[in-house]
């Protein structure tokens, strides 16, 4: 079934991702603003999962936030992201993951630009990019 969740075991995440990748997307960590790939991609294309390569987001959904991330507005559909709350370090924030994996992403924000007024705001780290085919 297309709709499955994607399961591994620790070790198996691990041999898959590298140690960035590994701390971001299944431990929640952060990338230092302005350090990780894909802020200033600008080519056509959907950024997909690093973990499972499910597609998240389209490039004409991205947008420059100045936050040292990227950032988009909207996900590629309905039901790729899922959210939970997050109250770790102080805050009350809603944490994005990948509804496919549960790869920890990055987090939502209600400051982002019209139509949705949302911004995504998401290590690069957890993602990767595949751009449109050449004409």
């Amino acid at each position: 079934m297309a709709d499955e969740k994607i399961v591994k075991d620790d070790s198996e995440w691990r041999q898959n991702l590298t140690p960035e990748q590994y701390a971001i997307t299944r431990c929640s960590a952060t990338e230092r603003p302005f350090t990780g790939p894909w802020l200033d991609e600008k080519r056509e294309g959907t950024f997909v999962c690093v973990c499972c390569g499910s597609g998240l987001f389209r490039s004409d959904t991205k947008y420059e936030s100045g936050s040292g991330w990227p950032s988009f507005f909207d996900a590629i559909g309905p039901g790729v992201i899922a959210t939970k709350e997050d109250l770790s370090h102080g805050m009350r924030r809603i944490e994005i993951l990948c509804a496919k994996c549960d790869a920890h992403l990055g987090h939502v924000f209600p400051d982002g630009p019209k139509p949705t007024g949302l911004r995504y705001c998401t290590n690069g780290h957890a993602l990767d990019f595949k751009p449109d085919a050449a004409d």
